[in-house]
C-alpha cells in the first residue's frame, strides 16, 4: 500500500478520534448546584425526591444539564443564626461538586426574631457565602434568587414584611454590588394566597415548585446576543450609576432631559428595549422580568407634558439616539395612567417603530382625565398644566381636540400593533368605560386584536399585576421571543386528592400506574388525555373515578381498552408521558387523543395550544407507528358558542383542521355535543361545562366506537 495513503488514513483516523473526544467533552453536562433552605430542599412536598424544584428544573433542562439539590431545612445566611447554612454538610458538598452554576436562595429563615437581631451582618455573611463559590476552580456563574413571598400572618416567626422590605432589597443590592445575575422569585405566586401553590403559606407545593423551576429554566436558557454592543454611545461617562433591583442603571441628562437606561445581565439577540412612560420604578415587576429576558428598560422624562407634541418630539430624539447605538428599531412602549397619552400619541406618529404597547389604567381621552368631563373628578391642577403643554387658549379648544389616543384606533389597527391593557374595573380616576372600553370597542370593529385584563373591584391603584407573567408573555410573543411551553415535554406536578386519585398519590405515581396497567396487554383502544380521559377509568389502581367505564365497556367491550389520562395534564405533560411511559407495550390497534383544555384554561393561547396538540399527535405517531391514531384535540368547553373558553377551543380546531397531519385522522368532536345554536345540549356536561356527565360519556363512547370500527 502506498505510504502516503497510509499516512493520510492515519491522519484522518486521528482527526476523527480527536473530533470524537472534542464532541464528548462538548457533551459534558452543565452542573448546577441549588443552594438554599427548606424551600429548595422541598419540605412538605409529596414525593419530594421527584417534585422539589431542583428535580423539576432538571426535567425542564434535559440531559445536557445536571442539577443537584443542596437545600437544607431551617438554614440561615447569618453565621450567628440558629442554623447557619455554612455549617451544613450540604454546603461542603456543594463546594466539592465544583458546579458550573450556583443558584442561591436563602434569607427566609433569617427573619426569625432570634436571627434578625444580627441583621447588620446579613450583607457581610451573604457576601462571604458568594465569595466561597466564586473562588472555586470551576469558576461558576453565581445567580442569586430572591425569596418567594411568604403568606404567613403577622406575628409568625418568619416575618413576611421583613422578607419583602429588607431581605429582598439586600439581596438585590448584593447582586448589584457584585455584578451578579439575579432572578426575581418574589412575585411568582402573586399577592393573593392560593392553597394549591403554597399549602402552609410558606413552602411551595409541587405545583409551586414547578413554577419556580420554570422561571429559572426560562432564565438559564435565554439565547444571548452573539456580540453584545456596548451602551457607551447612549450613556455618557459621567452618568449616575444606580441599583435597579439588582441591575445596573444609568441616569443622565440629554439636552437637559432626564434619561435612564437599565441593562440586563444577559443581552438578548436584537437588543430589545422598553421605553417606560412616567412613574419610574412604580410596580416594576414587569420591567424586572423583562430584564431577566434580556430587555433593556429605558426612560425619557416627559413629566407635565401629557403626550403633547413637545413630548412626542422629545421621545423622537431619544428613540433616534437609541437606534443609532444599535438598539432594536421596534421598541416596546409601557405607559401607566397618564403615561398612556405619550405612548399612544408617539405611536400614532411612529407606528412602524413600535413592537407592542402595554398600557395600565391608561388615559385615552383628556376629556375624561384630567378635565373630568365624565365620571372622573379630574384634576384642576393637571388640566391647567395640560392646557399650557398643548398650547390651548381655553378649555373649549381642549374639548374639541381630536388627537386623543381614542382617535388613533385605526392607526394602531392598520399597523397591526399588539396591544394589552390592564385595568381596575372600579377605577374612578380613569374610568374604564370612558377610556379602555371605548378603545377596545373601536379595535374590535376594526377586527384588530386587543387584550384587556380586568381586575374586579380594583380601583386606579395598584397598577400592573403582582405576578406579571401574563404581561411579560404577551410582550415576548409580540417581539417573537416567547417560548411555547406547550411543546416542551415535562412531567406534571399535580398532587391534590381532588384530582381523582387515591390518597397520597401524586402525578408521578399516577403516571407510573398507567405504565404498570398497560404491561402485558394487547388493546383495541388506548385513550390519551387529561381528567376527562382519566374518568373513563379502565382497570387502573391509582384513580378513584370510573364515570365513563360502563359506557366504553358497552360500546367496544370490557378489557379491550385502557385510559391513559391524567387530571390536570396539558400538552407538555402528555408529550413527556409519550416519550417516557412505554405505552407501545400494550400494542394498541387504535389511539384516541383528547388534550388541550387545561392549556386553554391557563395562560396558553389557542395558537400555542394548537402547536402543542400537533406535537402530541406527531409524537404519538412516532411512538406508536402501528396504531390507528385519531386526534380529537380539546372537547368543546363553555356552554354557549360565545363563551370565552369555547371561542378558544374553536380557534384551536380552526388551526388543527388545516394542518397536514401524516398517517393519523383528525376529528373535531364539537358537533357531538351541541345543538343547532351550538349550545351544549342539556345533560351532557357538568356545571363547569368542561367535564362530562355519564350521558356525555355514553355519547362519546358511541362516537369513538364508530370511528375505530368504520
Amino acid at each position: 500500500m502506498n505510504i502516503k495513503l497510509i499516512v493520510m488514513r492515519y491522519l484522518i483516523l486521528t482527526l476523527i478520534f480527536l473530533l470524537c473526544i472534542a464532541d464528548l467533552a462538548a457533551q459534558k453536562p452543565v452542573k448546577i448546584a441549588c443552594v438554599g433552605n427548606s424551600i429548595t430542599y422541598g419540605a412538605g412536598i409529596i414525593n419530594r425526591e421527584k417534585n422539589c424544584y431542583p428535580v423539576q428544573l432538571q426535567a425542564y433542562l434535559g440531559d445536557n444539564w445536571e442539577v443537584r439539590n443542596f437545600g437544607v431545612s431551617g438554614r440561615t445566611t447569618l453565621f450567628k443564626g440558629d442554623h447557619p447554612y455554612i455549617e451544613t454538610d450540604a454546603y461542603q458538598q456543594s463546594l466539592s461538586y465544583q458546579p458550573d452554576i450556583v443558584l442561591i436562595k436563602l434569607g427566609t429563615n433569617d427573619t426569625k426574631p432570634q436571627n434578625w437581631k444580627y441583621k447588620e451582618d446579613f450583607l457581610k455573611d451573604y457576601q462571604t457565602l458568594i465569595d466561597s463559590y466564586r473562588v472555586l476552580e470551576s469558576h461558576p456563574r453565581v445567580i442569586l434568587l430572591t425569596p418567594v413571598r411568604c403568606f404567613l400572618p403577622e406575628g409568625s416567626s418568619i416575618n413576611s414584611q421583613l422578607i419583602e422590605k429588607e431581605v429582598r432589597p439586600m439581596i438585590e443590592e448584593l447582586a448589584w454590588r457584585n455584578d451578579l445575575e439575579i432572578i426575581n422569585m418574589f412575585n411568582i405566586f402573586g399577592d393573593d394566597w392560593k392553597s394549591y401553590l403554597m399549602p402552609d403559606k410558606l413552602h411551595p407545593s409541587s405545583i409551586g415548585a414547578g413554577v419556580m423551576a420554570k422561571k429559572i429554566y426560562n432564565f438559564l436558557t435565554l439565547n444571548p446576543a452573539f456580540q453584545a454592543k456596548s451602551i457607551e454611545p447612549v450613556v455618557p461617562r459621567d452618568a449616575q450609576k444606580f441599583n435597579f433591583h439588582g441591575y445596573q442603571g444609568y441616569g443622565f441628562y440629554d439636552k437637559g432631559v432626564l434619561c435612564k437606561v437599565v441593562k440586563p445581565y444577559i443581552k438578548a439577540e436584537g437588543r430589545p428595549w422598553v421605553i417606560r412612560a412616567r412613574f419610574w420604578n412604580h410596580e416594576p415587576q414587569t420591567d424586572i422580568d423583562l430584564l431577566e429576558q434580556g430587555f433593556y428598560i429605558t426612560y425619557c422624562d416627559v413629566t407635565d407634558m401629557y403626550g403633547s407634541d413637545k413630548a412626542v418630539k422629545r421621545w423622537d430624539r431619544f428613540y433616534k439616539k437609541m437606534v443609532k447605538a444599535g438598539f432594536n428599531k421596534k421598541v416596546v412602549l409601557e405607559g401607566m395612567s397618564r403615561g398612556g397619552l405619550i405612548v399612544y400619541n408617539w405611536t400614532a406618529k411612529n407606528p412602524d417603530k413600535v413592537a407592542c404597547i402595554y398600557a395600565d389604567a391608561p388615559v385615552m381621552d383628556i376629556k375624561s382625565w384630567p378635565m373630568g368631563k365624565g365620571k372622573s373628578a379630574g384634576s384642576e391642577n393637571d388640566t391647567r398644566k395640560l392646557l399650557t403643554a398643548y398650547g390651548f387658549k381655553n378649555e373649549g379648544e381642549a374639548l374639541a381636540w381630536n388627537r386623543n389616543p381614542l382617535d388613533y384606533a385605526s392607526v394602531i389597527a392598520k399597523a397591526k400593533i399588539p396591544v394589552i391593557h390592564v385595568v381596575g374595573d372600579a377605577d374612578a380616576v380613569v374610568p374604564v368605560d370612558e377610556n379602555t372600553a371605548v378603545f377596545e370597542q373601536q379595535m374590535n370593529k376594526l377586527n384588530a386584536p386587543i387584550t384587556v385584563i380586568h381586575k374586579p373591584a380594583v380601583g386606579h391603584h395598584p397598577h400592573s399585576l403582582n405576578n406579571p407573567e401574563v404581561i411579560v408573555r404577551f410582550i415576548l410573543t409580540a417581539t417573537g421571543r416567547n417560548k411555547n411551553d406547550c411543546v416542551h415535554p415535562v412531567p406534571g406536578n399535580e398532587f391534590r386528592t381532588t384530582a381523582g386519585w387515591v390518597e397520597g398519590a401524586d402525578w408521578c405515581r399516577v403516571a407510573e400506574d398507567i405504565t404498570e396497567t398497560l404491561q402485558g396487554k394487547k388493546l383495541e383502544l388506548l385513550l390519551l388525555g387529561n381528567s376527562i380521559t382519566q374518568a373513563w377509568g379502565g382497570t387502573r389502581k391509582a384513580i378513584t373515578s370510573f364515570q365513563g367505564k360502563q359506557a366504553m365497556d358497552e360500546a367496544i367491550g370490557e378489557g379491550v381498552w385502557e385510559s391513559a389520562g391524567i387530571s390536570g395534564d396539558r400538552t407538555q405533560h402528555l408529550l413527556w408521558r409519550l416519550q417516557h411511559g412505554n405505552y407501545s407495550v400494550c400494542r394498541p390497534e387504535n389511539v384516541v387523543i383528547a388534550i388541550g383544555i387545561n392549556n386553554l384554561g391557563g395562560t396558553d393561547t389557542p395558537e400555542d395550544t394548537a402547536e402543542g396538540i400537533i406535537a402530541v399527535a406527531n409524537e404519538a405517531r412516532r411512538q406508536l407507528p402501528n396504531s390507528h391514531i385519531i386526534l380529537l384535540g380539546p372537547y368543546p368547553a363553555g356552554k354557549e358558542k360565545q363563551a370565552a373558553l369555547r371561542i378558544k377551543c374553536d380557534r384551536v380546531h380552526d388551526i388543527l383542521s388545516t394542518y397536514p397531519f401524516h398517517q393519523l385522522e383528525y376529528v373535531n368532536p364539537t358537533g357531538w355535543y351541541v345543538d343547532d345554536n351550538e349550545t351544549i345540549r342539556e345533560g351532557l356536561y357538568s356545571n363547569d361545562y368542561i367535564h362530562m356527565t355519564s350521558e356525555g360519556y355514553k355519547i362519546t363512547a358511541e362516537k369513538i366506537a364508530t370511528l375505530i370500527r368504520k
